[in-house]
């Protein structure tokens, strides 16, 4: 069955042995939504782990699919919050995080519920090794000014555009997201942004 292979334990530390059985880089995807890229960058990259965290079923049964269907052995999924799966990986212990078209919380009096937060950044940085990336996408234009200011503030990460490509047009290595696809349907701008956790 494939849940329990995939299934992200749910209590006690977490590491790259623990969850695959060897010391590979690990990747990290917070809200993966049906799971589409955190199942494309495992296909594509297939000596790292790939963790995801999302709160809702449905995601968690359309990336179990994305898994099923491309016999993919290096993914391990969490159906709760990311911030219970960050807390007990080790500090320096994931290579890459993702932040993909968050729930923009678009209301004042909800912003303190969004992970660009210092709370949750400073949690994040702490896990990230020096040198490595933190990747956020959104097509809100407030969820867009946010990350910009939140960022600014933290002394941990560094801003990686040194042109208006570089937060306009996704990587090349970045694949694209359902909700990417339904924003440009919608005629909506989408933001790219790498941040570098500095050493």
């Amino acid at each position: 069955m494939l849940l329990p292979r995939v299934a992200v334990p749910t209590a006690g530390p977490l590491d790259a042995p623990t969850l695959f059985g060897d010391d590979r880089p690990l990747w990290f995807e917070i809200g993966f939504g049906s799971g589409e890229h955190l199942a494309a960058q495992a296909a594509a990259n297939p000596h790292v782990g790939l963790i995801g965290a999302e709160p809702f079923l449905n995601g968690f049964v359309g990336a179990l699919g994305h898994i099923r269907d491309g016999g993919l052995t290096n993914v391990r999924l969490y159906t709760g919050d990311a911030l219970d799966v960050l807390d007990r990986l080790p500090d320096g212990g994931l290579a890459r995080a993702f932040l993909l078209h968050p729930d923009p919380w678009p209301k004042a009096r909800h912003a303190k519920r969004r992970f660009i937060n210092p709370g949750p950044l400073a949690l994040l940085a702490a896990k990230l090794a020096p040198g490595s990336e933190l990747r956020i996408g959104t097509d809100d234009a407030t969820y867009c000014r946010w990350t910009l200011f939140q960022m600014a503030a933290q002394r941990d990460f560094v801003w990686t555009a040194t042109t208006p490509a570089d937060w306009q047009e996704r990587l090349a290595d970045w694949p694209a997201t359902r909700y990417e696809a339904k924003a440009r349907r919608a005629g909506r701008e989408v933001w790219y942004f790498t941040f570098r956790r500095r050493g």
